[in-house]
């Protein structure tokens, strides 16, 4: 009788922990600046979705985009594209970096261009 009173109390003492940790990790997240997740994918010039816009096309499949600022973060929410960033002109360069079509971060390098792919 002992054992299943204390599992019951040890699940729902972890279901409160996990139910707080989502909750500061949502508040962490909104506290830091990032814009509300809507459909469609952005490019910012700032760090956590701070600074100029830039709206992606995503019906634009494969044409490369010089961008006139570098972009820092990214944000996308899409069912079927993502997006493919380059850190020189004309989708060239080193390690490009892609989003899948769910993402929200800031990039590990100036994007200078990007292309839409599929997901």
């Amino acid at each position: 009788m002992f054992t299943p009173k204390v599992g019951f109390r040890g699940a729902a003492a972890a279901t409160t922990m996990a139910a707080a940790l989502i909750g500061l990790g949502t508040g962490a997240a909104n506290a830091a600046g990032w814009p509300p997740l809507q459909q469609g994918a952005y490019l910012y010039s700032g760090t956590v979705g701070a600074g100029a816009v830039t709206t992606v096309d995503l019906t634009d499949l494969g044409t490369c985009h010089t961008l006139s600022e570098p972009a820092l973060s990214v944000q996308v929410v899409s069912g079927s594209a993502s997006v493919v960033l380059y850190p020189a002109a004309d989708c060239t360069g080193a390690h490009p970096w892609a989003t899948g079509s769910l993402a929200r971060s800031n990039l590990p390098a100036a994007a200078l261009s990007y292309r839409v792919v599929p997901a």
